[in-house]
């Protein structure tokens, strides 16, 4: 299923940037974004995680380098059989965190500084189980993939505004603009369509892999009110990434808030705290 998902999301995506091409550039533009697109698509496919954590300046840790937190996340994975997934930290003051990779065997769990230094053990337990929620589900192929396309159709509405004013463009003046447009857009509202049921899911099994739902929702907590205080600006430079985080990493724009990824955070907190109030394992 989750191939499935992501081939139908590769394929929403090129139609798009295959629309912008020929917007742009008639039945030749059209031919460059289909070479285009396939290149893209293959280079996604294998190499976006890596693309988002160079992105991010992320930096590998191990047992020696991190073994707090490496202890924690081995913990965990053993409880969810799943293979260890690369650790990774990124130089951060706004407390945040992510998972990548195409499958479990080859999943990368990256955190900010700003989180390990503001939330308890406890709660950072909580966080790494709710990434390695989306690790168990595969949902990292799919959010990691649309990071990398939907990048690339901004890249196109940047292009439409630079060079997209040739004698072959079939809209004339208006294509430039409305490529320009559209591309952007459409790339959030497939990030905002594919996000919100996802972090859902992703609270609950998590919650089941480390046995406590209020240790996520009190790391939730913080996490939301450090996200709307405290800046992210590689994220701010590249919302196409925004999805990825447990929380939204986006508030420093008006429009941040226009097509949110993540749904509320309130929400996630009293449906953790309803799973853990009914009578279980929970502790």
């Amino acid at each position: 299923m989750p191939y499935f998902r992501t081939a139908l999301l590769l394929a929403a995506l090129t139609a798009l940037f295959l629309l912008g091409g020929l917007m742009l550039g008639g039945k030749g533009g059209l031919i460059v974004a289909l070479v285009i697109a396939l290149g893209m698509n293959l280079f996604a496919y294998w190499n976006s995680d890596k693309v988002v954590l160079r992105m991010y300046g992320a930096r590998e840790v191990d047992s020696r380098s991190a073994p707090a937190l490496y202890g924690i996340t081995e913990q965990l994975a053993h409880a969810a059989a799943l293979p260890m997934p690369r650790l990774h930290v990124i130089e951060s003051a706004q407390p945040n965190a992510f998972a990548t990779g195409r499958n479990p065997e080859h999943a990368a769990m990256a955190i900010t500084t700003g989180l390990m230094n503001s939330l308890s053990q406890e709660e950072i337990a909580g966080v790494m189980a709710h990434e390695l929620a989306h690790v168990k589900s595969r949902d990292t192929l799919i959010m990691t993939v649309t990071a990398t396309v939907a990048g690339t159709l901004g890249m196109l509405a940047n292009f439409a505004l630079f060079f997209g004013r040739g004698r072959d463009n079939p809209l004339g003046f208006v294509g430039v603009p409305l490529v320009a447009t559209l591309s952007p857009l459409a790339a959030m509202l497939v990030q905002t369509a594919i996000s919100r049921t996802r972090e859902f899911e992703a609270d609950r099994i998590g919650a089941e892999i480390c046995g406590k739902p209020l240790w996520l929702a009190s790391a939730l907590g913080k996490l939301g009110d450090a996200a709307h205080r405290i800046d992210n600006n590689r994220a701010e430079a590249n919302p196409a990434t925004a999805h990825l985080f447990i929380v939204s990493p986006l508030h420093a724009r008006k429009l941040d808030g226009l097509f949110s990824t993540h749904p509320s955070t309130e929400e996630r907190i009293r449906r953790l705290r309803e799973m853990a109030s009914v009578a279980g394992p929970w502790g």
